[in-house]
């Protein structure tokens, strides 16, 4: 492999890049997903880079294509005009308990400043909430209600499964004493993250309203859109047929045709069903 010498303004690295020298925590999927999630950070860059690897087995390898989902989204958010952590995916040779393996993965850069510092947003919530408070109405309190009916919107989209109270997280700027939401991150779990083969992805349901972990709502994502009252629906960029070859470009070569064409459909579909809810809503 060769060693790292990749720019992050390139969202896909296809030369395979040498990382068996990154050591990786293995960190243990919430309870509604079986599997773990391995993650790497790398202090000696400024800003420092953070690693994520696809669902890994210890027998199997890496089993998952979490990875390429981030860079989905992320170029998803970057149509809509979101804000929120950029991912770029890496084809790289890594060591994982002594067993070399090659593999896609995705980094992202810290994207705090020097006087800046974070705090889950559940820890947070535990911490500052008032009496019977629920997190919905805890955020809007704190004046963070555009951002959450964003990430609400989004989370129906790609119906996220893993918007745990960790998932999103508090700034807090130690100068001049401001609290904001930290841009949206960590989307892995989302669209068709658990379909491995044809006959799965052929027969997934674009639509169906399948459980979901959401700190701040329901276990239904088409349900939690109702969270939004109808004079703050979100301002975004709507999702154009034009977008699909935007969202899905470089990623033939890594990604069967017949997976690529399901998530947009997947996207597709759900958009016009957001834009007949937003009609409803209005009327």
């Amino acid at each position: 492999g060769k060693k790292c010498n990749w720019k992050m303004n390139t969202k896909i690295i296809y030369e395979k890049q040498d990382l068996r020298n990154l050591s990786w925590t293995e960190l243990p999927s919430t309870g509604w997903i079986g599997g773990s999630f391995l993650k790497a950070v790398d202090f000696q860059e400024k800003p420092f880079r953070y690693y994520k690897l696809s669902s890994y087995d210890s027998i199997k390898g890496i089993i998952g294509h979490e990875c390429v989902n981030e860079l989905i989204v992320d170029r998803l958010l970057n149509i809509l005009g979101i804000s929120h952590i950029h991912y770029q995916l890496i084809n790289a040779r890594i060591k994982v308990e002594n067993k070399e393996q090659d593999t896609w993965l995705c980094i992202s850069e810290d994207f705090r400043k020097k006087e800046e510092s974070k705090i889950a947003l559940d820890v947070f919530y535990e911490l500052e909430k008032t009496k019977e408070e629920t997190p919905f109405s805890f955020c809007i309190r704190n004046g963070w209600e555009d951002r959450i009916y964003e990430m609400l919107l989004v989370d129906f989209l790609i119906l996220n499964r893993d918007r745990h109270g960790a998932n999103l997280e508090v700034m807090k700027n130690n100068r001049i004493r401001e609290l904001y939401l930290a841009p949206l991150f960590d989307h892995g779990l989302s669209l068709l993250f658990s379909c491995h083969e044809e006959s799965e992805i052929r027969n997934y349901n674009v639509l169906e309203d399948k459980p979901v972990q959401c700190f701040l709502g329901s276990c239904s994502a088409a349900g939690n859109l109702e969270l939004i009252p109808s004079g703050k629906l979100p301002k975004v960029n709507p999702l154009q047929k034009k977008h699909k070859a935007e969202l899905l470009m470089g990623l033939e070569q890594i990604m069967p045709s017949c997976f690529l064409e399901k998530i947009w459909e997947m996207l597709w579909k759900r958009w016009e069903a957001y834009e007949d809810f937003c009609t409803q809503r209005r009327k």
